[in-house]
């Protein structure tokens, strides 16, 4: 991919760690845009799924390998015949496919997880990237559960399976246990003790359980790893992967110490990151590295007076080298269509015509509601519009009475079901609770409300409110999410989201021992 000693391979795997993240779950359409999004930034490997998972996971890798032209697409497998069968017909319309294939390495899950022999893992790993090479030149193996494995074991494996014709080898801390200078230790340990370790690329893939996950991803790569496996905003299983966004930043800001490059147009990254966030349901904490809002505000006095004096005694970086501009008003009610146009990619959305005008049509009439209308509040606007996945169930109205008068509070809900149009009058503990209860009542379902959370796009006491809901039924997580001036419009916009997610969405069942 690069023969620059300096350069590390950005491999995302938000698509298939981060969608493991409990609630993360994400349909196809979604997985297209981010996928496209991605390959726009830069991403060297997008793993996009576990094709042996289910049907969904399957096609989504199958129609990503279709569309991605410049990242190499990557599909999951365990290291049995059928996952890398199905592995390889999965990425087969790539331009470029990789295989990753993986096995368990530690004692601990060999004995307790796999219940095999350490020769017969070895076995396994000569046999699994041997067969996985019958498909593709590019084939990954990890050791799962690499930094607990005994040492000797492990640098066997990797032998055998850089002899068998892996091209990447991946050193995973799956449970996140490592410390920084024992994992960047392991990695040295490694590149001098395998003889073949030239013949591939290193590669790391760290969890955050101990909120070390970029710092052991950085030590990696300075003890001589060139490939990092991450997520847009940490996104994963438990408490996360390494963040894309905090490794490639890290390497930027700090090249004095760090004298490493990545192909990542990091000016996408607040556009990747308010994507992944607004499919997943995930909103970013203010005070995140990066992309959080916080990251860039400065409201101490101290702080304040050092930013006007020079902008470098309180930032490290700019706002604008990660894709973010100053929300201020530059759009209002007397705004036009191509004025509204530009400002849309100024925020990097590419949308359809068709989208653009219904965002427009929504847009004025935020801006009727709104005295100041944010960059924000663009976004949301238009997140809010592009994320409704089908049309069977619509808001058309909706009253809410409520009140210390007003007890128990009660809702008047028009929905259009299919093409017709029901209404319905019904009561809860709260408006909330009565909305949803209305929903319900007009679209009897099983759904269980997992999650509601509300929080203000902007500031100010007409903020629009963006809301979130996800709905668990049978198994299957849905994330729904809207954004109004009204709360509660907003909230039965995002549950009747959510339901029309949970119509559309697969049986995933996937396999045990998935890799991290």
């Amino acid at each position: 991919m690069t023969t620059d000693t300096n350069r590390v391979i950005i491999f995302d795997t938000t698509l298939r760690d981060g969608e493991q993240s409990p609630g993360a779950s994400m349909n196809l359409d979604e997985k297209l845009r981010i996928a496209a999004v991605l390959e726009e930034m830069g991403v060297d490997v997008i793993e996009a799924g576990f094709p042996i998972a289910s049907e969904g996971d399957f096609e989504a890798v199958h129609e990503i390998a279709k569309m991605v032209k410049k990242s190499t697409v990557c599909g999951l497998a365990r290291a049995t015949k059928g996952d890398i069968e199905r592995c390889a017909e999965a990425i087969k319309p790539a331009a470029s496919g990789r295989i990753h294939t993986f096995i368990s390495t530690s004692p601990l899950h060999m004995k307790y997880k796999l219940q095999m022999e350490p020769e017969k893992v070895f076995e396994k790993v000569k046999e699994s990237v041997a067969f996985a090479r019958n498909f593709t030149d590019d084939v990954e193996w990890s050791a799962e559960d690499g930094s607990r494995t005994e040492r000797e074991f492990l640098a066997r494996c990797v032998e055998a399976a850089i002899a068998s014709g892996a091209g990447t080898i991946n050193i995973p801390d799956t449970v996140g246990y490592a410390l920084p200078h024992e994992f960047s230790d392991l990695i040295r340990y490694l590149f001098n003790t395998v003889p073949n370790i030239d013949k591939a690329i290193i590669s790391v893939h760290c969890h955050n359980d101990l909120g070390l996950a970029v710092a052991n991803s950085l030590a990696a790569v300075d003890a001589g790893a060139r490939q990092v496996e991450c997520t847009i905003n940490g996104l994963g299983e438990r408490a996360g992967n390494a963040a894309m966004e905090e490794i490639v930043m890290a390497m930027r800001t700090r090249g004095d110490l760090m004298p490493f490059t990545t192909g990542i147009v990091t000016e996408n990254i607040t556009r990747a990151s308010r994507l992944v966030s607004a499919v997943t349901g995930f909103t970013v904490q203010p005070n995140k590295a990066i992309v959080g809002k916080n990251a860039f505000a400065h409201e101490s006095g101290i702080h304040q007076d050092g930013m006007l004096k020079h902008a470098q005694t309180y930032e490290i970086m700019t706002p604008e080298s990660v894709g973010l501009t100053q929300s201020k008003l530059v759009l209002g009610k007397h705004s036009g269509r191509h004025a509204f146009s530009e400002k849309l990619k100024a925020l990097g959305y590419s949308i359809s015509d068709e989208d653009m005008q219904d965002a427009f049509v929504r847009f004025k009439a935020l801006a009727d509601k709104k005295k100041d209308v944010f960059d924000e509040d663009i976004c949301a606007l238009v997140d809010d519009e592009v994320l409704r996945v089908n049309d069977r169930l619509q808001l058309e109205c909706l009253e809410i009475l409520c009140g210390t008068k007003h007890q128990p509070p009660k809702s008047e809900l028009t929905m259009i079901i299919d093409g017709e149009r029901k209404s319905c009058k019904s009561q809860g503990d709260g408006p909330v609770d009565a909305a949803f209860n209305a929903v319900k009542k007009l679209f009897p379902h099983g759904a269980r409300l997992q999650l509601y959370q509300v929080h203000a796009v902007t500031g100010g006491t007409d903020a629009q409110a963006e809301v979130t809901v996800r709905l668990e039924e049978g198994g299957r997580t849905v994330n729904g999410q809207a954004a109004d001036t009204d709360t509660m419009v907003a909230s039965v916009k995002a549950y009747i989201n959510a339901l029309n997610k949970l119509l559309l969405k697969r049986e995933k069942t996937a396999p045990s021992a998935l890799s991290a």
